[in-house]
């Protein structure tokens, strides 16, 4: 190990060259990653929220609005049930568009007592939609319609892209860092003949350079942590204040970075060692 480290500082510029394309890919991983991951994240809270707002016909009774819930309870794809007086309702409109709203008031409320409905799983919101409006004492039953197949669309696209191009990254990743150990390799190939001449084993030749291939990696991975982990936080305040209102949030750096700070020494590490490995084998062909 100690003579791994050695060899490094002797081939110093290759060394740096490795460390360079080890850095700049794995920096455009952790990036894209963080990216796509709190996409996915924002996306999934975006669809969880999608709810039905089952309205009630003005003048039922409570003990109507009861079995009413308990027909909206019957249903096997609805999660929770929250009410939501007239009252209440007059309120949140007050908030969200000014108070000259307050002039409809009391007796002169137009708004309908609600029932808010979550489904438990987003793509059933349309079919208990469905089925709301044809329940007896409901007025009307929303859940937005086509923005909400929309979104469920948009979220669907986000996941399968997201999985894609991580392992587009990965794909990419391998290929630059496989090359560049590969041709640090190449300049030394004086250095694997001669020990093939004196009698040294394959596994004698080999085991150094995969080392060395594991110390580029584990060594290229520390500028894009820090990096990530600096930027991330930084973000993670300024973004997480204007998310404030909307009840979204980005993942917590905690638990978050140490996922994605394990993954990029793992990729680094793995993929410099099975670099070295793979472009050993042409100079241990007898």
């Amino acid at each position: 190990m100690i003579e791994s480290l050695k060899s490094l500082k002797r081939n110093g510029w290759m060394s740096i060259a490795a460390f360079s394309a080890v850095t700049v890919t794995l920096l455009l991983v952790g990036i894209l990653l963080s990216i796509l991951m709190n996409v996915n994240k924002v996306a999934s809270d975006i669809e969880n929220d999608v709810q039905v707002r089952v309205l009630i016909n003005r003048g039922t009774t409570k003990k109507q609005e009861q079995k009413l819930k308990e027909n909206l309870e019957d249903l096997n794809y609805v999660g929770k049930i929250k009410f939501s007086s007239k009252a209440q309702e007059l309120k949140n409109v007050i908030g969200s568009y000014g108070k000259e709203f307050k002039l409809f008031g009391g007796d002169d409320n137009p708004l309908n007592d609600v029932f808010v409905v979550s489904a438990k799983k987003p793509e059933q919101t349309v079919k208990i939609a469905k089925a709301a409006q044809k329940m007896k004492y409901v007025y009307d039953a929303k859940y937005g319609g086509a923005s909400a197949k929309k979104l469920f669309s948009i979220v669907d696209n986000i996941q399968k892209w997201g999985i894609g191009i991580s392992l587009l990254l990965l794909f990419v990743a391998v290929f630059l860092i496989s090359n560049t150990i590969r041709i640090t390799i190449l300049s030394r190939k004086n250095e694997i003949a001669i020990m093939r001449l004196v009698g040294a084993t394959n596994g004698f030749i080999r085991w150094p350079f995969i080392l060395e291939g594991a110390w580029t990696g584990l060594f290229g991975a520390i500028i894009p942590i820090v990096v990530v982990n600096f930027g991330y936080m930084w973000l993670y305040k300024v973004i997480s204040a204007s998310l404030a209102s909307t009840g979204y949030h980005l993942l917590s750096p905690g638990v978050f970075l140490v996922q994605i700070d394990s993954l990029l020494i793992f990729i680094g590490i793995v993929i410099g060692a099975i670099g070295s490995g793979v472009s050993m084998r042409r100079f241990l062909r007898i």
